[in-house]
């Protein structure tokens, strides 16, 4: 164990960064990997598709509350025993949702697992900082990345498997063996942190921002299926989020002890990087909402080939992070964020030339540059966003920057939702415009497929026909979109700064013994 304020490289670093980087990918696993699963769920619990979309919005209210409390509740209890106890807190809530045989269970249990797995993102980039060196922060930042990153991307490809082999249940149970060796290994090693037990904890902020989040997460997850502002609900949803956001704002710049401290947004690279992250949750996690959709539902996609096909992006990841990793020190990062974005713009863009008849060839090399893009940017973003953030405030900023990676994440699904189901719409009325006796493509297509006009069975074919048209074009429009938000971040860049080489502030204490 090395001294206060020395840090070096020891195996027993090493290790703990390997059972940081393993609670990583098991928490950002289940972001993505209960997807696939839900009309498993759906079924065998006999509830409607707006009920069966609870056991996601659940997880994500919970998780972005638990969130927010990361640093007081760090700073309070210290380091290792937030780790040791929210891990165990998920795993347990993990098999609870396994075990569950109702709808209202496993809601419950959902929202309990968000909680416990809210602060396992945060938490673990601020650890690393915290115990690496300033001049490894690259190959550090890009290991946690890699958990971050490719939690995501591999989840709906480990739950077609699962769900495909065993049950749905496993995508929950899959969590049990990699928790209870997480929890051991942290509470084992982990060197626990300062507790600051005089900090009062602030309420009405905590409230203000709790009641903020619950209403926008329901606000973006209903807004598209009640037709957003003609909705009543949506409305009052709007309403109260808007309310809060504003007096909580009010509260934290006017209250002696805020519940997070405003200090932080004073910092240009914390709040540029925060802002780029923003972006990044936009398009990364609506890609990965709408891939799988299309595979299966527009392709005819078995689930198992969905999974492999999104496969290459998360090797592309994880290639880019180990690229990244060594050459952090010797490049300037803003270079490589920029080239990142411009190969996941450039990488959308050619999927917004997708059609009908795409190809796995197609598919997995676009997923593959995408997934190297992200790796390229993701890494270096995260590394240049804290390199002039002071140590104290490290934890709180790291949960902040992910909280509103997150948000970025929910507002672009739910506009890639929207998007596809009124453009899929307009597409459809557009293209049955124009069928008529003299369409050329209708004469070409009519010898090779039993199209005629006169009869019903004729008309429900073509109608068929125009509908998956009507689908593809859309996806096509949404895949422009990412590409556009994705190349509007390319100047942002240049607005960060190139971190010092000395270090900027003092490491946390750290106490040799450790007591959960």
């Amino acid at each position: 164990m090395q001294v206060p304020g020395e840090k070096k490289i020891t195996p027993r670093l090493l290790v703990i960064t390997g059972f940081i980087m393993l609670a990583t990918i098991m928490q950002t696993l289940d972001m993505t990997i209960a997807n696939v699963a839900l009309p498993y769920m759906q079924s065998g619990m006999s509830a409607a598709q707006d009920q069966i979309t609870w056991v996601l919005t659940s997880y994500v209210v919970a998780s972005a509350i638990g969130m927010s409390l990361t640093g007081y509740v760090v700073n309070r209890f210290g380091r290792t025993r937030v780790y040791v106890y929210s891990i165990a807190i998920f795993t347990v809530a993990s098999v609870a949702c396994g075990l569950s045989q109702t709808l209202e269970e496993i809601v419950l249990f959902r929202a309990l697992q968000g909680l416990g797995g809210a602060c396992l993102v945060p938490l673990a980039q601020a650890t690393l900082m915290d115990l690496f060196p300033r001049d490894k922060y690259g190959p550090a930042l890009a290991a946690w990345g890699m958990g971050v990153m490719l939690g995501p991307i591999f989840g709906p490809t480990l739950g077609g498997y699962l769900t495909e082999l065993l049950s749905w249940r496993w995508v929950f149970f899959i969590n049990l063996p990699i928790g209870i060796v997480c929890t051991i290994g942290m509470a084992a090693l982990l060197p626990e942190t300062e507790r600051k037990t005089g900090t009062p904890f602030d309420m009405k902020g905590f409230v203000f921002l709790a009641v903020a989040l619950s209403s926008f997460q329901l606000f973006l997850d209903r807004g598209h299926t009640l037709d957003w502002f003609s909705s009543t609900e949506i409305l009052i949803e709007a309403g109260i989020a808007a309310t809060a956001l504003y007096l909580f704002v009010v509260h934290i710049l006017t209250t002696d002890h805020p519940f997070l401290s405003p200090n932080m947004f004073q910092d240009r690279n914390y709040v540029s990087g925060t802002i780029m992250g923003f972006s990044i949750g936009i398009t990364l996690m609506s890609t990965m909402a709408l891939l799988p959709s299309m595979l299966q539902t527009l392709l005819g996609f078995p689930i198992i080939d969905t999974g492999e096909m999104l496969m290459p992006r998360g090797i592309g990841t994880m290639f880019a992070m180990m690229i990244t990793g060594k050459i952090s020190r010797s490049t300037d990062p803003r270079i490589l964020m920029f080239v990142g974005a411009a190969l996941m713009a450039g990488a959308l863009y050619e999927m917004s030339k997708f059609d009908l008849n795409v190809t796995p060839w197609l598919l997995g090399w676009t997923g593959a540059v995408q997934g190297f893009g992200i790796g390229l940017f993701f890494t270096s973003l995260s590394q240049l966003s804290f390199a002039t953030l002071p140590a104290q405030t490290r934890t709180e900023g790291t949960a902040v920057s992910t909280l509103i990676r997150n948000i970025g994440s929910s507002i672009g699904i739910s506009i890639v939702s929207t998007v596809l189901a009124q453009n899929s719409q307009i597409n459809h009325a557009e293209l049955s415009e124009r069928i008529n006796p003299f369409n050329r493509a209708l004469q070409s297509a009519a010898p090779n497929l039993p199209i005629d006009l006169a009869s019903p069975p004729g008309l429900r074919l073509l109608n068929g026909l125009i509908s998956q048209q009507a689908a593809m074009i859309s996806y096509i429009d949404v895949f422009f979109l990412m590409a556009v938000i994705s190349a509007v971040s390319l100047p942002m860049v240049f607005i960060l700064r190139r971190p010092p080489r000395q270090p900027v502030a003092a490491p946390p204490q750290v106490q040799e013994h450790v007591e959960v």
